[in-house]
């Protein structure tokens, strides 16, 4: 059974830091590009940032301040939010790709920056 469970969110103050956490189980880890994804009210689910075997991308939003990290042997996925914004507040999820069939999600974290 595919599971990917995030952890990490919470109510931080602007400029803050928060380390979200993505364990993963039920598939063979190491052979999926691994994504974080975002979604606020009203707004569509926008890519955050992307990992795969040897490369990173990120949205242009977070760029400089968002760093997405894998740990194969731990079969965990972690997304640094440096110098949050109000605009960063979302929900959070996790991704899982292999093909269009083989695409899996995690059940979201709330994130939220606010004095």
């Amino acid at each position: 059974q595919v599971q990917l469970v995030e952890s990490g969110g919470g109510l931080v103050q602007p400029g803050g830091s928060l380390r979200l956490s993505c364990a993963a189980s039920g598939f063979t880890f190491s052979s999926y590009v691994m994504s974080w994804y975002r979604q606020s009210p009203g707004k569509g689910r926008e890519l955050v940032a992307i990992i795969g075997t040897s490369y990173t991308n990120y949205a242009d939003s977070v760029k400089g301040r968002f760093t997405i990290s894998r740990d194969n042997a731990k079969n965990t996925v972690y997304l640094q939010m440096n110098s949050l914004k109000p605009e960063d507040t979302a929900v959070y999820y996790c991704n899982a790709q292999r093909s269009a069939v083989l695409n899996y999600w995690g059940q979201g974290t709330q994130v939220t920056v606010s004095s």
